[in-house]
């Protein structure tokens, strides 16, 4: 009866008269939803979103735009041109189908491996260039290390290093866009790795109570920086922490576009709806630069380099705790670029003339805002100072005084000519 059930205000439960602990592996996985095969063929076509032939060639060339760039800046900091890369090899699709699927007003806030969002957004190439030096072009004004970007003209949160600080940050202007009845979603991206620390817990649990309008985005790649997924977590993945905070939750195919373009979108449509929030684990792997023609990296015109492997960064060495079997078994058989280009195959909108002529424009686009970055001076030392207080404060000034005079004195020893004056 309706009297002798819990009246607990924590849970919604039924009484039980045997003592049974729940298995952690009595329930089936959670299922990976997916609109395509490898072959690119769509499984049931009501799945398919029916995108434009014009669309469709938009993801495609961001991905290998993006692909493209990735080889040039690695290469480049394997020269010592910049300290630090992060490449997206294998995870394109991730960035580009969730990318498609938002509007343009949603914000953004990203871990490291979202640049695919920016360039769908129509972030220029100079500016990831300008970024990456750390030059006078750049918007951070070279007071980031490389791949931390930020854009607010294309709402676009500039990235912080440490890891999962950006989830309640996110959880917070959901919060903000909620109460301002403002129709916009919040997009929050981290990897399976971030969702092992306490901010990805407690970011969770305040978009649930507070009912925020965000989607919670994480590419599970299997490793993190180098821990396996066997060794990071005992439960089925990050979709099965959902529901335990009150999230709806799925699981997509990272690396078929199309189930993330419709899941994200079904996702952000909702959440703006409903003010409710959601979370997409986008199962992916960090594999090679794809099956594609090998770039030549920059300075060396004419000599097709190694292709480069997935690496967490460009501090991080994958063969220690993965094979090269794996890596290229992911690479060959089940790449985003190359399932989006058998879809575009099959209904005879790209072939190999195509390819050939956009693999060529798409790397001298590169090359070129690569070598405008390079030609760029380092922004001014004095902006060491500047932009943290509107007035700047005594110590400050006193501290700037202190290395214009240090300059005076001792300028010989340091590479002046390539700051700007």
């Amino acid at each position: 009866s309706p009297e002798e059930r819990p009246q607990f205000p924590g849970a919604s439960a039924e009484f039980a008269e045997r003592l049974e602990f729940i298995q952690p592996n009595v329930l089936a996985g959670i299922p990976v939803y997916r609109v395509m095969d490898r072959q690119g063929h769509v499984l049931r076509p009501s799945e398919d979103p029916q995108l434009p032939k014009e669309q469709v060639l938009k993801l495609y060339k961001t991905m290998t735009l993006l692909n493209t760039m990735d080889r040039i800046l690695y290469e480049s900091q394997r020269q010592g041109r910049i300290s630090f890369y992060m490449t997206n090899y294998g995870e394109e699709g991730t960035h580009v189908g969730s990318a498609a699927a938002l509007d343009a007003s949603d914000l953004v806030f990203g871990q490291y491996r979202e640049a695919g969002v920016l360039l769908y957004r129509g972030y220029p190439l100079e500016l990831f260039m300008a970024q990456c030096y750390g030059n006078a072009s750049d918007p951070g004004k070279g007071r980031q290390m490389p791949v931390h970007y930020g854009c607010p003209e294309r709402h676009f949160v500039t990235i912080s290093s440490p890891l999962a600080t950006q989830i309640p940050q996110a959880v917070g202007a959901a919060y903000a866009i909620k109460r301002a009845d403002a129709s916009r979603a919040v997009v929050c991206y981290f990897g399976e790795g971030a969702a092992s620390e306490g901010d990805a817990h407690a970011g969770f649990n305040f978009a649930a109570t507070l009912e925020c309008p965000i989607v919670f985005f994480c590419r599970n790649n299997g490793y993190a920086i180098s821990t396996p997924t066997s060794e990071q977590y005992r439960g089925d993945g990050i979709a099965a922490r959902g529901p335990g905070y009150g999230l709806l939750s799925i699981r997509v195919d990272g690396n078929d576009v199309f189930a993330v373009y419709n899941a994200t979108r079904e996702a952000r449509r909702r959440a703006v709806a409903e003010n409710q929030p959601f979370l997409i684990e986008a199962m992916t792997y960090r594999c090679a630069a794809g099956n594609s023609p090998r770039e030549c990296g920059p300075g060396t015109p004419g000599s097709p380099q190694k292709t480069p492997i997935g690496h967490h960064s460009t501090s991080d060495d994958s063969s220690a705790y993965r094979s090269v079997d794996e890596v290229n078994y992911w690479d060959k058989q089940d790449h985003p670029i190359s399932r989006l280009r058998h879809y575009m195959a099959n209904r005879g909108w790209w072939g190999e003339e195509e390819e050939k002529g956009w693999r060529k424009s798409s790397r001298k686009m590169v090359l070129e805002a690569f070598e405008q970055a390079e030609r760029e001076p380092k922004p001014p030392p004095h902006l060491l100072f500047s932009d943290v207080y509107l007035e700047m404060p005594p110590r400050l000034r006193r501290q700037r005084a202190e290395l214009e005079r240090h300059l005076e004195t001792y300028g010989e020893h340091y590479p002046l000519q390539q700051f700007q004056k």
